[in-house]
């Protein structure tokens, strides 16, 4: 007679999102059964809470003891309505925010916490109790998209495809055209002088100078759809990764406002001509359509999504991630020749590529290792 027991491969942990913290020395990972925290270099287990319940977004602020987290997944620990300022050290809830609808995006500093609903953004005061400073509308806004830096937040505007640019001291706001499209991803620079934007069309990635919010340049990531998972800029602010739908990493060139020949300090190869052409001498040619002419990633790597959920799955993926499903192809720089990429679902995974360059002179983005950060190898 055979007693043992049949394994549920259903069984075990599923993280619903990813997160890198604000210098991405660690990244946070909201699971069905609570959150854990890894370092990023090498991937390590930091610290594991287990509440037997959901976490669907978890954001750790810088490396403190700080974390913001909102219930998620079939059994949520909190109501999606609630935002808790999570002290670790304590391990208690030490700041509670509620409001009307689903938290779907957070993004912390040290002086602000900023919540991202579907059609608004609330900024608060970091402090016990959180003073609210502002509210701003805004369009649909799913993913909850927003980028804090030290002076400026940016976020979705009132119309599909803008982005609203506030200075966070004065109040002031730009707004930037950016896409006819609504957006699906945007990141600010560390030196918040770039910001870059992709939209739901996933074939161009805009730059834009947020000194005077002029355009600085279109990236091309390719010529078909696809969704844009992650877009992030380097420590030194001249490279922009991309991540899509299409199991693919990029890597361009990124033009800067006060460091208009950046291209000397880099690794490139003399006969690598700063648009990156993919075309050669065809981008030359007038009247071709402007495909040809468009500037193209140096380097590209191929990184894995993984299932989104196993079949069968009871997993009710929270609100806000890919299509609702479990954020993928998360970008950190930790240094300017280190991109790591990580991804939730059950199989979450975390990839460290490093950009080399070869004996032709080209650059190059290789993958070093990776790791199923959940369990296994």
């Amino acid at each position: 007679m055979n007693t043992r027991q049949v394994i549920d491969e259903s069984v075990g942990p599923f993280s619903l999102s990813a997160t890198f913290n604000n210098d991405n020395s660690c990244f946070a990972v909201g699971l069905d059964t609570g959150f854990c925290v890894f370092n990023t270099q090498p991937c390590e287990l930091k610290v594991s809470r287990d509440f037997n319940a959901g976490i669907g977004v978890v954001t750790m602020l810088n490396q403190s003891n700080y974390l913001a987290i909102v219930g998620g997944g079939r059994q949520p620990k909190f109501p999606q309505n609630k935002l808790i300022i999570w002290d670790d050290a304590k391990q208690k809830a030490v700041i509670t925010l509620e409001f009307r609808t689903s938290v779907l995006g957070v993004r912390l500093s040290k002086s602000r916490i900023v919540v991202a609903l579907l059609n608004s953004i609330h900024i608060f005061a970091f402090s016990n109790p959180p003073q609210k400073l502002s509210v701003f509308e805004t369009t649909d806004n799913p993913l909850g998209l927003a980028c804090l830096g030290q002076k400026l937040l940016a976020f979705p505007g009132r119309s599909p495809g803008q982005v609203q640019l506030v200075e966070l001291e004065t109040g002031n706001v730009s707004i930037i055209p950016a896409h006819s499209t609504p957006l699906r991803a945007m990141t600010l620079s560390p030196d918040g002088q770039v910001l870059a934007t992709a939209s739901e069309a996933g074939t161009l990635v805009r730059v834009f100078s947020t000194a005077n919010c002029t355009k600085m340049a279109e990236l091309r990531r390719g010529v078909d759809h696809a969704v844009i998972f992650s877009l992030a800029i380097s420590p030194s602010n001249l490279l922009l990764a991309v991540t899509s739908d299409k199991s693919t990493l990029h890597v361009f060139d990124l033009p800067h406002p006060r460091i208009p020949m950046h291209r000397s300090q880099s690794t490139a190869s003399p006969t690598e001509e700063s648009t990156n052409q993919k075309w050669g001498i065809l981008g030359k040619i007038p009247l071709l359509p402007r495909v040809f002419s468009d500037v193209y990633s140096f380097a590209s790597a191929h990184f894995e999504i993984g299932d989104e959920a196993p079949p069968g799955s009871l997993y009710v993926p929270p609100l806000g991630t890919s299509f609702g499903g479990p954020s993928k192809g998360v970008i950190g720089w930790p240094d300017d020749r280190t991109i790591l990429v990580i991804g939730s679902g059950r199989d979450g995974r975390w990839e460290k590529f490093v950009l080399r360059e070869g004996d032709d002179g080209k650059r190059y983005c290789l993958r070093e290792g990776w790791k199923r950060y959940l369990g296994g190898s």
